[in-house]
């Protein structure tokens, strides 16, 4: 059942799920095609309408070529607000079998009560001298019957309904395949309308979302400063640009970019407000070749010493302390 508006932890997933999406350059539907949720699915994901399972997550992860650690994070924090919030259902004790030790009609000796006596009904004669015919005594019912038959025609009820799903799963495993299967198959999105939309010079200063670039990059490096924030180094070399990015930051918080040494020209990013600093910010792109050096900075909003590291194109290295 879908919630009529997430909740802050859930509508922080979908946002990371929609960066996610763009960074594939995938439709909705070439989404469905590619992945094992429909595109009804994916589009209550990717609105916050309902979360996704960790499938889900896993799979846009792999196509965005990102790692899934902090989505799924994301992911299991919504999933606990939504049950700290959920009421907990009402407990009730089942009713105890009147008769047996512990109610009240089987406390003392244990035995049931004893059933009164049937009324006598005087006798008398009718009007012409003959005694009437006393009536039959009728049957009396057990007062409190055994709970043994209830529970065999719970457990045969429940027999029964095993049985009854067991042959519908029979029965569509043995149908036909749907017509949609039947159709033709989807085809696979050409490099041409998936691929990066720009190359080496033509990358220079361009975001890496809008040019596809941060489709399936290299990590190079990545460093967790003093505060909690990360920063990584990415590099992709079909595009021959590398760029950095940041996450799990404040507002203010800054990051540098510079390739190609003290020379280089620097890009660089800031969180401006709190969807940014929920997910990603990330520097426009620089062009570079291989071996050429490159360094990130992180500037912390809330002041203290500028946090540096750097990596090499083409060279994937862990980060280093500042």
């Amino acid at each position: 059942m879908t919630r009529s508006a997430p909740s802050p932890p859930g509508a922080r997933l979908a946002a990371v799920l929609r960066e996610l999406k763009a960074r594939t350059g995938l439709s909705l539907a070439q989404l469905a095609d590619a992945t094992t949720f429909s595109k009804s699915s994916w589009q209550r994901y990717l609105n916050g309408g309902s979360l996704p399972p960790r499938s889900a997550v896993v799979e846009l992860c792999r196509l965005a070529g990102e790692p899934a650690d902090r989505p799924l994070a994301l992911l299991d924090i919504a999933r606990t607000d939504r049950t700290s919030h959920d009421p907990e259902p009402a407990t009730t004790e089942p009713p105890v079998p009147p008769g047996t030790p512990g109610s009240p009609a089987g406390e003392g000796t244990g035995s049931p009560p004893e059933t009164p006596p049937p009324a006598t009904v005087p006798t008398d004669t009718t009007a012409s001298g003959t005694a009437p015919i006393d009536p039959a005594p009728a049957d009396t019912a057990p007062a409190h019957p055994s709970p043994f038959p209830h529970r065999r025609t719970t457990v045969l009820t429940a027999l029964a309904a095993l049985l009854a799903l067991a042959l519908g799963a029979l029965v569509l495993l043995h149908l036909p395949p749907p017509h949609r299967e039947q159709a033709q198959p989807v085809p696979t999105p050409a490099a041409s309308t998936t691929g990066p939309l720009c190359r080496h010079r033509s990358c220079q200063g361009k975001d890496p979302l809008t040019t596809r670039c941060g489709a399936g990059p290299q990590t190079l490096a990545e460093h967790e400063t003093a505060t909690g924030a990360w920063v990584q180094i990415r590099y992709n070399p079909v595009c021959g640009a590398s760029w950095a990015r940041m996450w799990g930051t404040a507002l203010g918080d800054r990051v540098e970019f510079r390739a190609g040494g003290t020379d280089g020209r620097v890009h660089g990013a800031r969180v401006t407000n709190r969807t940014e600093a929920d997910t990603y910010v990330h520097t426009l792109m620089s062009v570079v070749d291989l071996r050429t050096s490159l360094q990130a900075c992180f500037v912390p909003a809330a002041g203290g010493p500028k946090e540096c590291f750097g990596a090499v194109a083409g060279v994937t290295t862990a980060g280093t302390a500042p």
